[in-house]
């Protein structure tokens, strides 16, 4: 028997049934159909007050849209975060209708022209990617009348130990190689543009505070050595983010208050913070991850050759990463529950176990593999949880033509 994720504990429990932002899992898939996606904004608004108790005042909160670009999500974040990250033209348009552009920042490899064109016209920073992004947005600019805001994304040559996607300390297609940053900035700043500062992302899902810490430390110093390097001092340095949540057995929540004292003293003893540089923070998972819970309904359960699988009306082409599709290596088990039956000990099935499957036909298809769970009926509800990032938008919803779920923004 494999073990399950640890369910987050914001969520409550009403007579047995599991509850959403004060709504009943039943109520909701009654009102809105199965399968469904619901996030509680409760949720995020007091993982924000977390962060910015926790966090240095000069540290800014930006969302990456790309984790939940729900456009309701996006509108409840507008007023609680200090920007947003997009990286292309759709999420741009979103952002932009509910911040103004310069609080809107967009990253992101193979921009195309007409997304450079937008995000110009409309006075967002460009993180760019490459030597020929900034050559193509100052002649963009030009073009337009506009003087284009440009921030460089910097490969760096460290990573972030223990991240579950490491993002730098290697060839990749993001960010410049931090040794041609330099001559890329003064290229910028020669060419008149509206100098921005710099986007360092070295990882992501970690759930190690040293690690993180050790992490913001040297992306300090290289912010330095590359503002000494090329000549300009950069108005701002977006120290990326890797903040994890617990998906798995075994997981310990991050701790974002020692994260947070040790930036504080790194940012004090800065001379980038004596001459006036500004710092953000970018995050995506950390803020939402954890406020989504995917609800599926149970079709069908059967027996084959001893092992009893409990078919449900979703899916991987909904939950990609909850199947374990998304990058993972070791296929492990994300927090799930009988919606109907919460804190019920398992033992559906021969040996006290069971798998929960989708209605795809792929063996890929599985959303919880050998897990206890109580006896479970047709017509009952499977909470899948860790649902509010890289849920339905990171997930083939058109494989095999089944329905687009809903999603309801709770609080």
């Amino acid at each position: 028997m494999k073990p399950i994720g640890p369910i987050p504990p914001e969520f409550a429990v009403q007579s047995g049934m599991l509850t959403i932002g004060g709504e009943r899992a039943d109520a909701l898939v009654a009102a809105h159909g199965s399968p469904l996606f619901v996030y509680d904004m409760g949720v995020v608004r007091a993982r924000i007050a977390r962060f910015r108790d926790a966090m240095p005042a000069a540290v800014a909160l930006h969302y990456a849209v790309k984790a939940n670009p729900h456009p309701a999500v996006i509108a409840g974040m507008a007023s609680l975060v200090d920007g947003l990250d997009v990286a292309s033209a759709g999420e741009l348009a979103k952002a932009l209708a509910v911040k103004p552009a310069g609080a809107i920042s967009f990253a992101g490899p193979g921009k195309r022209d007409a997304e450079l064109e937008a995000a110009i016209a409309a006075g967002a920073t460009l993180n760019a990617e490459s030597a020929g992004e900034v050559r193509r947005a100052l002649a963009m600019g030009e073009r337009l009348g506009v003087v284009p805001r440009l921030a460089v994304r910097v490969n760096p040559d460290l990573e972030l130990r223990g991240s579950g996607m490491k993002m730098g300390g290697r060839a990749s297609p993001f960010g410049v190689d931090a040794e041609r940053v330099p001559e890329l900035v003064r290229t910028i700043v020669g060419a008149g543009a509206d100098w921005r500062g710099f986007h360092i992302f070295a990882g992501s899902q970690a759930l190690d505070a040293g690690a993180l810490v050790e992490t913001q430390g040297a992306t300090l110093a290289l912010a330095a050595r590359l503002a000494e390097d090329s000549g300009h001092l950069p108005p701002k340095v977006n120290l990326g983010g890797g903040f994890g949540i617990p998906h798995f057995a075994g997981d310990r929540a991050l701790d974002v208050e020692r994260i947070g004292a040790a930036l504080g003293e790194a940012l004090a003893a800065s001379a980038l913070t004596a001459a006036g540089t500004a710092y953000a923070i970018e995050l995506g998972r950390w803020l939402v991850g954890e406020a989504g819970v995917y609800l599926t309904r149970v079709v069908d359960r059967k027996e084959s050759r001893g092992e009893t699988f409990v078919v449900v009306d979703g899916g991987l082409h909904h939950q990609l990463a909850a199947s374990g599709n998304f990058g993972t290596v070791v296929r492990r088990n994300y927090p799930v529950a009988v919606a109907g039956r919460m804190g019920e000990a398992g033992g559906d099935g021969d040996g006290g176990e069971a798998s929960v499957v989708g209605c795809l036909c792929t063996p890929l298809d599985r959303l919880a593999d050998r897990v206890a769970l109580p006896p479970v009926a047709e017509g009952e509800v499977i909470a899948v949880f860790i649902a509010g990032a890289y849920g339905l938008s990171a997930s083939p919803a058109a494989f095999l033509g089944h329905p687009v779920p809903a999603e309801v923004v709770l609080g």
